[in-house]
């Protein structure tokens, strides 16, 4: 299939290292839904930052911001250096972009040091139903709970292409889940990463998140937060921290999407492309966690799959985002519009912060694949569902290689 163009049904992140963060994507129809996704949490900081960069996977990681960069930044109102000063946490409609041109996020090292990663957290919810009711569209029986069940650890020998994604909004800092994808213009050294949508833009009342980074195989051990308060990055960073260069999610995502209520919710998901925070020695993503997943855009409908797996760091309660989780289990169907793809659903007690985290299942090769990534549920937790990724979601990943082949 033909790549979607940016202007068509895509929006483009470009490349600044940080972007955007979080929201959550509901479905219903005429219920309301708060989305699983997104664990935010409003905890300000005023950690000290210092520039710095490693576009290029270079060994010293000191790789400048380009004057252009700089010069386009400034255009928009924005100082690079103000920005790493602390400028990002103006949220400001004039402030706040919307546009992909417009998409900010320079890699402020030290940024997410432990305290920051291991408290980003999810805002209260007002509880709602947790089903849809009276929608047209094809919709199976609401599946039964799944007990969410952890990975074994270490997490890395288990899932290694999973990790958290962290990120900055106007409630303060959030986290999302998400995995490392294969990049087809770039075989064995991919620094591709999927997510949903709505953990890089807030949708059609918002813009682009910031601070985006991704950490692989976060807290490998499987430690309590308790003991988290005194682990060393190193364990909970064992793989290090990767900024989003380049983020990308649907035209119909930045359109429509909400926090509640299910718009855009088909449409809701992403792709970023990263860069080390520090230096990998030369190596990719992909080289560095030694494992991306394919992407399945052409997968049979759910009726035909026989079970899949999503993983995840809940953050909302009875879940404090620390650990990640995994539901088994076989997919449903849920119709939030009828004029819109239906959706996947399962059975899975995982809450908010789980939201972008992979779905696997059998690829038309019967090999592992990654199939959706979760969007939705209700507030109270039971089921997940996430986006029958077709066309769009093809173009926007197809987008995102092409913009970094060979590099």
């Amino acid at each position: 299939m033909r790549p979607i163009r940016p202007t068509d049904t895509t929006r483009r992140v470009r490349r600044a290292r940080r972007a955007p963060a979080g929201a959550l994507a509901a479905t219903a129809v005429a219920a309301v839904l708060a989305l699983t996704a997104t664990a935010c949490g409003p905890k300000e900081d005023n950690a000290a930052v210092v520039p710095t960069a490693s576009a290029d996977g270079s060994s010293d990681g000191k790789v400048t911001l380009p004057d252009d960069w700089k010069n386009r930044l400034k255009e928009h109102g924005i100082d690079p250096d103000k920005w790493r000063d602390g400028e990002w946490k103006n949220w400001d409609k004039e402030t706040w972009l919307r546009e992909a041109k417009d998409f900010v996020n320079p890699i402020i090292e030290g940024l997410w040091d432990p305290d920051r990663m291991r408290e980003a957290d999810e805002p209260p919810k007002t509880p709602v139903e947790d089903d849809i009711a009276g929608d047209g569209g094809v919709t199976d029986p609401t599946p039964a709970p799944v007990r969410a069940a952890g990975v074994a650890t270490p997490y890395h020998d288990n899932a290694p292409e999973s990790g958290k994604l962290l990120f900055d909004g106007p409630q303060g800092s959030m986290v999302c889940s998400a995995t490392v994808v294969r990049d087809p213009a770039n075989p064995g050294r991919s620094n591709m990463v999927w997510t949903a949508g709505h953990c890089v833009h807030a949708g059609k009342k918002g813009g682009w998140y910031r601070n985006i980074a991704f950490v692989p195989a976060y807290n490998n051990d499987g430690l309590s937060l308790s003991e988290l308060e005194t682990a060393p990055k190193e364990k909970i960073a064992p793989y290090g921290v990767w900024w989003g260069q380049w983020a990308q999610t649907s035209e119909q995502w930045i359109a429509e999407g909400a926090a509640v209520g299910g718009q855009g919710a088909p449409y809701d998901f992403a792709v970023l492309h990263v860069t080390p925070e520090k230096g990998s020695g030369g190596k990719s993503l992909e080289e560095t966690v030694g494992a991306a997943l394919p992407v399945e855009f052409d997968a049979p409908a759910a009726a035909q799959i026989t079970g899949l797996s999503a993983t995840g760091y809940p953050a909302a309660p009875p879940f404090d985002g620390q650990q990640l989780l995994r539901c088994d289990g076989k997919p449903g169907r849920l119709s939030v519009r009828t004029d819109q793809p239906t959706m996947h659903r399962i059975g899975c007690t995982m809450t908010g912060g789980s939201s972008g985290g992979g779905w696997v299942a059998a690829g038309r090769d019967g090999k592992p694949a990654l199939v959706s990534n979760t969007s939705i549920g209700p507030v109270a937790g039971g089921w997940l569902a996430g986006p029958r990724l077709g066309e769009e979601a093809e173009g926007v990943y197809l987008s995102v290689s092409k913009k970094y082949a060979g590099r």
